[in-house]
């Protein structure tokens, strides 16, 4: 079976609450508005868990390209699949965004300030230096890769509560080393949502930082694939002790 419509339903639905939590919290006029960061962790979380178990028996619920090329590279998928993969992750991001938007119409046209309507979509480093930022994006991806390979499927099933560790392990992340970017982690993730926002009728919004997108796209991918190689190298590193 294709993983393409789990892929894709599962990454709408994560878009659909981890940017609207965003929004909640940065336009104008929502009942959430100026919330904790903390906030923003916790829907981001709830988004991931919710998008895992919605996706995870029809395609294994990789939801992040990420993810995707590290398990293609420690051939745990075939390459083959990877198409479908990244089309309904990708694919399935810019919807979410699409209905995000959809839902908060009215404060967009409320909200003066164009770097917050930005943030809804796509992530922006609080200090803006493209090596670090750079940086910041491959460390937060290897933690979650590695959390992800390591995370053992219980011998009893929880049924949807499977799920609610990879969700506790992007709080952690989010929490610990979300501050310098906003921790993308998830090139579907920032890039699909950022398309949006550039094609979206948005009053008065500014451009789409494409300056910065790249490093949402490269941190992650470098990230993943350093944390397959720490994992695919962990059993040799043990047998010296």
């Amino acid at each position: 079976m294709s993983p393409f419509p789990g892929e894709f339903i599962g990454t709408t639905i994560l878009i659909v609450l981890g940017d609207g939590v965003v929004a909640n919290v940065v336009l104008n006029k929502t009942k959430g508005y100026n919330s904790s960061p903390l906030v923003i962790a916790i829907g981001w979380a709830m988004a991931v868990f919710v998008g895992v178990y919605s996706s995870a028996t029809s395609s294994g619920a990789h939801l992040n390209p990420a993810v995707t090329i590290a398990f293609a590279s420690l051939g745990k998928i075939s390459w083959a699949l990877v198409p479908a993969y990244l089309a309904g992750q990708f694919l399935g991001a810019m919807t979410g965004a699409l209905l995000v938007w959809f839902a908060y119409r009215q404060h967009f046209a409320h909200t003066p300030d164009k770097d917050a309507k930005l943030a809804v979509f796509c992530t922006a480093p609080a200090i803006r230096s493209p090596l670090n930022n750079l940086l910041t994006e491959i460390i937060a991806t290897f933690v979650l890769i590695m959390g992800v390979f390591y995370i053992a499927k219980p011998a009893n099933s929880l049924g949807s509560l499977d799920a609610l560790p990879v969700g506790l392990l992007v709080l952690g992340i989010g929490l610990c080393l979300g501050g310098p970017t906003g921790f993308a982690i998830n090139p579907a993730r920032d890039l699909g949502p950022r398309i949006m926002h550039f094609l979206l009728p948005i009053p008065q919004k500014r451009d789409s930082d494409w300056g910065y997108a790249w490093i949402p796209v490269a941190g992650p991918i470098i990230g993943a694939l350093l944390a397959a190689a720490a994992y695919g190298l962990t059993p040799a590193f043990i047998k010296l002790f």
